[in-house]
């Protein structure tokens, strides 16, 4: 991707089935706060610029993290679903910009996988990351990658807690899945089961 990348990450959400606080806070062993080491993670890997996108809690977060460097939005109706919290990481971006959007809740996420993302991408299409499912198929997952102009309009028809999947199903023929099953499955932190992945 020739264009500046913006990353956005979005860390709106409560964890509610997790009972441990907002997702953004949540910690490895290294006591590194997600919110922290995904922002990190995106600006290592290539993004030009970072806009991480806060709600539940997002006083605490900002008290309790460092996250200068990055553009601080806050989506005030972060409870109404993933949606508002992707078109405000969206207007964020430039007109000349591609966004990156990543969800906080990945921790296997890593500068290599944004650094292929963005080297895959091409004007006029949207390069998402692909995980190997159990029947061998790849899978379309996060990060999604959008050329300039095509986040806005994904961002249009985002609703509820969608966020850019009815655009993604709607135009499967815009989509490039990129294998990234070498360096993660993709999985992400929703139940206490899967705190494990913290690491």
């Amino acid at each position: 991707m020739e264009a500046p990348v913006l990353g956005v990450l979005l860390a709106a959400g409560a964890g509610r089935r997790l009972g441990r606080g907002p997702k953004a806070l949540l910690a490895g062993s290294d006591g590194v706060p997600l919110v922290r080491k995904i922002a990190d993670v995106l600006r290592h890997g290539g993004c030009a610029s970072v806009a991480v996108v806060l709600g539940a809690g997002a006083a605490e977060v900002q008290r309790a993290t460092d996250l200068a460097g990055c553009a601080v939005l806050v989506n005030e109706q972060w409870s109404e679903g993933m949606a508002g919290s992707f078109r405000l990481g969206v207007q964020h971006a430039q007109p000349e910009q591609a966004v990156l959007v990543a969800l906080v809740d990945q921790p296997g996420l890593g500068p290599e996988l944004v650094a292929r993302l963005i080297h895959a991408g091409t004007p006029g299409r949207i390069t998402a990351a692909g995980y190997s499912g159990p029947d061998g198929k790849l899978r379309r997952g996060h990060p999604v990658l959008f050329a300039p102009g095509l986040a806005a309009q994904a961002a249009e028809q985002a609703t509820g807690d969608a966020g850019a999947r009815p655009f993604l199903s709607a135009h499967p023929e815009l989509v490039d899945l990129v294998d990234c099953s070498d360096l993660t499955d993709g999985g992400d932190i929703d139940t206490p089961s899967e705190l494990g992945r913290l690491g």
